[in-house]
C-alpha cells in the first residue's frame, strides 16, 4: 500500500509542472474535438524527455548489500562454472601433453582376467558360503518363534555368529595374498550381510515381543522391550507374522535395495523397460569415464606425490593435495550418481521395489550432521533403527548415541579398505572420527549456513585425497621401498 501510495503522490506531482507549463506556454486549449494541435503535441512530447521533469535519486541501497534484497547472481554462477571449466580445461590439456593418452580399456580386461587365478578364487568361494550364515539365521529365527529356544540364546549366538561373519573373510583375505579390488568388492558384501542381518534378528524379536504381550491374559503390553518395535511396521502388517518367516521373504530382503527389513515393502505395480535401459546405459557409460579418469588423471598424479610425502616437504605436500582434489571429487561424485541413482534404482526396478529414497539433498548440507543424514540414506536409516533409537530409549544421551554411530561408520570404512590392501595405518578410521569435531564445528562456531555448507565441502574436497594420498604412500613404502 505505501509502495501505491508512494507512486500515485509521484505520478501526481509529475502531472502539476506539466500542466502548469501547459498554461505558462499559452494557455493553449484543445481543439473542439478533444485532440490537440501537432504543435503543442510537440512541446508535451519534449517535455515529456526532459530529463529535469522526473526525480533521478531516491533511497535504494546497492545490489551487493544483503539489504537490497537481490537474489538473481545467475551470471556470477555462470561465469564460475565457465571459470571451472576453462582451468580444469587447462589442466587435462597440460596432462594430455604431459603422459600421453593413457585410457586403455584392453589394460581393464587383462588387469581383469590376469587377477583371476588362485590367490582371488577364495572371494568367490566366499560370497556363496555367506549362504551359511543366512540359512543359519532363518532356522534361529524359526526356532525361536516356536518357542523351542529361549530368547538368551539368541542375545548369545547372534554377536558371536555376525562376528564370526565378518572375521572369516578377514582370515581368509589376509592369508591369501589377492587383488585388493576383488577383496574390497567381496568383504563390502558381508559387510551388507551383516547389516541386513543385525535387522532381520532384530525386527523379528521386535515381533516376537507384541505377539506375546497380545497373547497376555491381562492384554496389557507392558513389556519395555516392545517400545522398539514402533519404527517397524504397522500393526496390520505385524498381523502377518510368522508367516513372513520364509526363505523367499528373506532373500528378497537380502537382494533389496535397503538395509532395514519389514515385514511387509512397498511393491511397484511393474517394470519400465525403458528405466531399465536408462540406468544399464548410465552404469556402462559412467563406469567408463570414472575408470578413464582414474588411469588417466588420478594415477599419475598419486605416483608423482610419492617423493614430496616421503621427503615431508610441506609446501609441495600441499600442492599434490589441491592437485588431487579435483579429480577425486569430480570420480566421488560420478561415483554416488552411479552408485545411488544408477544401480540402487535398477535393483529396484528388477525387485519392484517401490522407496527409491537412496540420498535427499547433500549438496545442500549446512553441517556434518545433515551430510551424513542425507547422502546415504539405507545406512542411516539402519543406524537411526538400530543403534541411535535404541540407544536413546536406554537413556543414554544424544551425544554418545551419534559418537557411537560414527564408531561403527568409522570401523567399516577401515574394514573395507585395510584389510584389502594387508596394511592396517587407521586413515580411514581416523577420518571418520574426526567428523565428531568438524560436527561441533558446523554446529557451533559457523552455525550452518552459507559457510556451514563450505565447510562441509571442504572436508570432502580435501579430507578425501589426504586419505588417499597417505594409503598410497605406506603402499609404495610397504612394496616398492
Amino acid at each position: 500500500i505505501s509502495c501505491s501510495g508512494s507512486m500515485a503522490t509521484e505520478t501526481v506531482q509529475r502531472r502539476r509542472p506539466q500542466q502548469q507549463s501547459t498554461l505558462v506556454d499559452g494557455g493553449s486549449q484543445p481543439h473542439s474535438n478533444g485532440s490537440t494541435s501537432p504543435s503543442e503535441q510537440q512541446r508535451k512530447n519534449s517535455f515529456k524527455n526532459d530529463p529535469l521533469s522526473r526525480p533521478v535519486h531516491k533511497p535504494q541501497d546497492s545490489l551487493f548489500s544483503s539489504s537490497s534484497g537481490w537474489t538473481n547472481y545467475r551470471g556470477f554462477f555462470n561465469l564460475s562454472m565457465l571459470l571451472l571449466i576453462v582451468s580444469n580445461g587447462r589442466v587435462a590439456l597440460e596432462n594430455l601433453i604431459k603422459y600421453g593418452v593413457l585410457v586403455s580399456p584392453l589394460e581393464w580386461v587383462r588387469f581383469a582376467l590376469a587377477d583371476l587365478s588362485f590367490t582371488n578364487c577364495p572371494n568367490v568361494f566366499l560370497v556363496l558360503a555367506s549362504n551359511i550364515a543366512i540359512l543359519t539365521v532363518f532356522v534361529t529365527e524359526r526356532l525361536l518363534e516356536q518357542g523351542w529356544l529361549p530368547e538368551l540364546f539368541a542375545a548369545v549366538f547372534y554377536p558371536l555368529l555376525i562376528a564370526f561373519h565378518l572375521i572369516v573373510p578377514v582370515c581368509v583375505t589376509l592369508v591369501l595374498q589377492g587383488n585388493p579390488i576383488y577383496s574390497s568388492g567381496s568383504l563390502m558384501i558381508f559387510v551388507i550381510l551383516a547389516l541386513k542381518i543385525v535387522s532381520y534378528v532384530h525386527v523379528n524379536y521386535w515381533c516376537r515381543c507384541a505377539v506375546r504381550a497380545a497373547k497376555n491374559a491381562n492384554g496389557k503390553k507392558n513389556d519395555d522391550k516392545i517400545a522398539e518395535g514402533e519404527q517397524m511396521t504397522s500393526s496390520s502388517a505385524l498381523s502377518l507374522y510368522p508367516g513372513t518367516l520364509t526363505l523367499s521373504n528373506l532373500y528378497y530382503f537380502l537382494f533389496a535395495p535397503t538395509l532395514c527389513y519389514e515385514l511387509v515393502f512397498p511393491r511397484s505395480p511393474r517394470r519400465r523397460k525403458s528405466f531399465l535401459i536408462k540406468r544399464i546405459a548410465e552404469l556402462i557409460f559412467l563406469s567408463f569415464v570414472s575408470l578413464a579418469l582414474i588411469q588417466q588423471w588420478v594415477v599419475p598424479l598419486v605416483k608423482n606425490s610419492m617423493a614430496p610425502f616421503s621427503d615431508m616437504n610441506i609446501s609441495r605436500c600441499v600442492e599434490r593435495v589441491l592437485k588431487l582434489a579435483v579429480p577425486n571429487l569430480l570420480i566421488w561424485l560420478i561415483f554416488f550418481y552411479t552408485m545411488f541413482h544408477s544401480a540402487l534404482n535398477l535393483c529396484a526396478e528388477i525387485l519392484c521395489f517401490a522407496d527409491r529414497e537412496f540420498y535427499r539433498d547433500f549438496w545442500n548440507a549446512e553441517s556434518i550432521q545433515y551430510f551424513w543424514k542425507t547422502w546415504n540414506i539405507p545406512v542411516h536409516r539402519w543406524a537411526l533403527r538400530h543403534i541411535y533409537m535404541p540407544m536413546m530409549r536406554n537413556n543414554y544421551s544424544k551425544k554418545s548415541a551419534m559418537i557411537v554411530v560414527f564408531f561403527v561408520s568409522a570401523f567399516f570404512h577401515e574394514y573395507l579398505v585395510s584389510v584389502p590392501l594387508h596394511m592396517f595405518r587407521l586413515w580411514a578410521y581416523y577420518g571418520m572420527m574426526a567428523q565428531i569435531p568438524l560436527s561441533f564445528v558446523t554446529d557451533h562456531v559457523v552455525k550452518g549456513g552459507r559457510a556451514g555448507n563450505i565447510v562441509v565441502w571442504l572436508s570432502l574436497i580435501l579430507g578425501q585425497p589426504m586419505c588417499i594420498l597417505m594409503y598410497v604412500h605406506d603402499w609404495y613404502l610397504i612394496h616398492y621401498a
